[in-house]
């Protein structure tokens, strides 16, 4: 085994860590971006190449040659595979689709600086998926939550309502992870160690009321940290005001990291103490994803700003992985993370199409500002309808699979009633995603309407509206990624 590829594991989180250093101290703009790119098509291929190397295996990566617990140690299992894949992926597509936006939306003098944050970004959610240290974990939580907010409020330049959504942001944030690296600190108080498998091994052992409320503060941290319902407040604002290229990279790839850490810490953390994650998992979490499923969905019903829809519609899409991951059997989890795989393409593709409608517009999308623009801009509009489609789960879509996985999994469970209750919010999501299709394809454009598409915007969005319809048609490599992922995390494989 090579040098390169043995630290693999390292490079996908060193290498955009680093690069963001130089690129922040780069003046031009053009030298950044390209910059940027070559570190995330690095970054992909190393995650793949992990991937690929370590199939099948729990492989231990030890940092400066120190062996775990007293190192810090990255992992490599079926769960760290498939969400690296996930955020080297989107990020990828997302860095594609952003020159032209952060051009138009952006300060110039500022745009090497916004590539410098968005590397910050991606580095510390691999950070998050990769390491296997509870403190380490908490360090790249920062290290993403404080770039991100950096990249929300950089949409100041063409809505100074972005301020405000990334100081919220920031708030809500940093409760976030405080509850969660106080929870931290009741666990290493009763067993001396920091590395998860060897808290998995001690905290059954451990006096049990400190190791009671830890799990609740980490736990409850990273719910916030994953806007799940009804701690999710940051996220409309954020979603919504950012610039768009920004809110496609977050809408696709951040609340799954931080849902990625919720079941690691649930499933292999406190796998030992299932009496207590039970309770949780059973009368808070599946409560509220319920609650999530519907106040996202409603809420999105009433919206007229299309990227405040999808940033409500994101709620209710949190909650249906949620819920998968509080019903807690292997073929929920499974269907939770082909969830995660599936909703990452949808809603990237989702955001980057209404970002390229605003930027051509020169104003916000909404239901107003795109009437007629169905046929005004075809080529754009089409791959938003495919990516709409798959967000309500029409057959030979992506969404199409998630729902099926998941339904049939809480049949398995007898779980009839939340059965329906998830058939009926699919339901109310085809009102919402109806308004934009009646508004662009059934009303005229205003006359003198002449829009020039760029391909440049509508490339990747198409990407991700084909890998839609492909992964629709084809889902087993997403299945196979997502039962590994499972297996991992419950204990019953790599």
């Amino acid at each position: 085994m090579s040098i390169i590829t043995y630290n693999l594991p390292a490079l996908v989180v060193a290498l955009p860590l680093l690069m963001a250093a130089v690129i922040a101290l780069i003046p031009s703009r053009r030298v950044a971006w390209v910059l940027t790119l070559m570190t995330v098509i690095s970054v992909t291929f190393a995650a793949y190449g992990n991937a690929l190397m370590t199939i099948g295996a729990s492989v231990s990566y030890e940092l400066g040659g120190w062996p775990p617990p007293w190192g810090i140690e990255f992992i490599t299992d079926g769960a760290s595979r498939v969400m690296a894949i996930i955020i080297a992926s989107l990020s990828l597509v997302s860095t594609l689709y952003a020159k032209p936006l952060i051009e138009k939306e952006i300060h110039l003098d500022d745009i090497p600086r916004t590539y410098a944050a968005w590397l910050l970004t991606i580095g510390g959610m691999m950070g998050l998926v990769m390491t296997a240290d509870a403190f380490n974990l908490f360090v790249f939580l920062e290290i993403s939550s404080l770039s991100a907010v950096t990249l929300v409020a950089m949409g100041a330049g063409v809505d100074r309502r972005a301020l405000m959504a990334a100081f919220n942001y920031l708030i809500i944030g940093a409760i976030g992870a405080t509850f969660y690296v106080i929870g931290v600190g009741f666990c290493y108080a009763v067993t001396g160690t920091l590395n998860m498998a060897d808290l998995a091994t001690r905290l059954p052992e451990a006096t049990s009321a400190p190791v009671v409320v830890g799990l609740a503060f980490m736990a409850t941290g990273m719910m916030v940290k994953a806007a799940a319902f009804p701690v999710h407040m940051w996220l409309p604002a954020a979603y919504s005001y950012a610039p768009s290229a920004v809110s496609s990279l977050l809408s696709a790839v951040a609340t799954k990291a931080a849902i990625y850490v919720l079941a690691r810490i649930l499933f292999t953390v406190f796998g030992g103490l299932e009496d207590v994650t039970g309770l949780i998992m059973t009368w808070v979490l599946i409560p509220l994803s319920i609650l999530a499923m519907f106040a996202g969905t409603i809420l999105a019903i009433f919206e007229h700003d299309l990227k405040k829809m999808l940033a409500q519609s994101s709620i209710a899409q949190i909650g249906y992985i949620t819920l998968a991951l509080g019903i807690g059997t292997t073929a929920t989890v499974t269907a939770g993370f082909i969830h995660m795989v599936n909703h990452a393409m949808i809603k990237g593709g989702l955001f980057m199409a209404v970002g390229a409608l605003a930027v051509t517009l020169g104003r916000r999308a909404n239901l107003a500002s795109i009437t007629g623009l169905g046929r005004a801009m075809p080529i754009t509009t089409s791959a938003l309808l495919v990516c709409g489609f798959s967000l309500i789960g029409l057959p030979l879509t992506a969404g199409f699979i998630s729902k099926i996985y998941l339904i049939s999994a809480l049949l398995d469970e007898g779980q009839g009633v939340i059965t329906a209750l998830v058939l009926l919010s699919s339901a109310l999501s085809v009102v919402y995603l109806w308004k934009m299709i009646e508004v662009m394809w059934m009303r005229p454009a205003p006359e003198g309407t002449k829009i020039q598409e760029n391909p440049w915007m509508y490339g990747p969005v198409w990407v991700l509206a084909v890998a839609n319809i492909i992964f629709g048609v084809y889902a087993t490599p997403v299945v196979a990624l997502a039962r590994d992922a499972a297996m991992a995390l419950m204990g019953g494989g790599a």
